[in-house]
């Protein structure tokens, strides 16, 4: 009995071993596994979406491990790494496996490129391509999901700027950078109520919006039906080298037309890198003075480059009046001299829009010497009639916050 016992002790001892032995070779297989996952976004379908996963065998080959969720059962998609940006498209530079829609899977390994070209691991992380899956290889094209990949991946840094509506009322949205791991940026335009059926061009211009200024960089024409434009950012229209840094710190605004032939119609717009607002801002009263009931505000928005835009927004203005507006030293009661001219405050809208950088005497003036100027703003009559004050108001330093 006692042999018994011991036999049986030793065999589940062997095969508690056994099984150690084997997790541990398991384990070790995969911790030599050396992979890179990019994520590959929806297109056509909201639904659709998943990840590519890049692993680096033992034998120097490459396999890409494709998943995606929401796919047809007993469809099979056709799925390529191709060149250059999802944004840009691209021949096919390797045809991977038809993407099985029973499982959302596709795994295909391989050692070179369609043409033969040798191609490593280290490569693939430095490729400039992306990853696309299609419903079928019927045209016109539809694309199920996209990724870029190797060096057009996404670092995660990006800055969204505001575009807001202009001629057409409702239609506004936004525009976001995002880094790429070259240095280039991709741009994605979104607008809410574009028109259907229609394309819409866009580009940077230079200059603040205000300012106006010359087209530096055109995006691809955003789709009607979609609101949606993708375009990679690498040269300004002239070639010369334009990345997300470059970006970041450039002079210049968006503007978004309503169509081709119809250019002179802004339908949204916006200033970005260092004419970029960075949401801090400040607004002052002005007070009705010698016309009743004419009143309203000047509100100072600070730029990324430490400007400001200045926005005067007047009630009860009349329509074909052009009202002249200052920033004069001292308070309302002292009074002073004129120290910056704005520009009109127009009767129709009751609006003034004025970019500010300097006094009138050029001595450089920001967001930051607003807050702390000893003035008063002072809105006139009309330049004929520049005694009749019909709104006014302390700023800076003469105001309690």
């Amino acid at each position: 009995m006692k042999k018994s016992f011991l036999m049986v002790v030793s065999i589940c001892a062997m095969l508690v071993l056994t099984n150690c032995a084997s997790d541990d070779n398991i384990t070790e297989l995969e911790s030599k596994l050396i992979s890179t996952t990019y994520t590959l976004n929806p297109v056509s379908d909201p639904a659709i979406i998943g990840d590519a996963r890049m692993i680096k065998n033992e034998d120097a080959s490459i396999t890409i491990e494709i998943k995606l969720s929401g796919t047809a059962p007993g469809e099979t998609y056709p799925t390529d790494l191709r060149v250059n940006t999802a944004a840009e498209g691209g021949v096919t530079a390797i045809s991977l496996e038809g993407l099985n829609g029973t499982t959302g899977r596709s795994t295909t390994t391989f050692t070179t490129l369609d043409d033969g070209t040798d191609i490593t691991y280290e490569d693939l992380l430095e490729f400039d391509g992306f990853i696309d899956v299609r419903l079928n290889n019927n045209a016109p094209v539809t694309v199920l999901a996209q990724g870029d990949i190797g060096q057009n991946e996404l670092t995660g840094v990006s800055k969204t700027y505001t575009l807001s509506t202009r001629d057409i009322p409702e239609i506004n949205g936004n525009a976001k950078f995002s880094e790429r791991k070259n240095g280039e940026a991709l741009a994605r335009i979104e607008l809410t109520n574009a028109i259907p059926g229609t394309e819409h061009p866009a580009h940077i211009h230079l200059n603040t919006a205000l300012d106006g200024g010359t087209i530096a960089f055109t995006f691809n024409t955003i789709d009607g039906d979609t609101g949606l434009s993708r375009t990679n950012v690498s040269a300004l229209d002239d070639g010369t080298s334009f990345g997300y840094a470059d970006l970041i710190a450039f002079d210049g605004y968006v503007n978004v037309h309503l169509s081709p032939a119809d250019l002179t119609t802004i339908i949204a717009q916006g200033d970005i890198g260092i004419n970029g607002l960075t949401g801090e801002s400040v607004v002052y009263t002005l007070n009705e003075v010698d016309t009743p009931g004419i009143q309203g505000t000047a509100t100072f928005f600070k730029r990324e480059s430490g400007d400001a835009l200045a926005v005067l927004e007047i009630e009860n203005t009349i329509a074909g009046d052009s009202h002249p507006a200052h920033i004069h030293a001292n308070d309302i009661v002292t009074t002073g001299g004129i120290l910056l001219t704005f520009n009109p405050v127009d009767g129709e809208t009751g609006m003034s829009q004025t970019n500010i950088i300097q006094l009138n005497d050029t001595t450089p003036f920001g967001y930051d010497d607003v807050l702390q100027v000893n003035g008063y703003i002072n809105v006139h009559e009309s330049a004929a009639n520049i005694e009749t004050i019909i709104a006014q108001g302390n700023i800076g330093v003469n105001v309690d916050n």
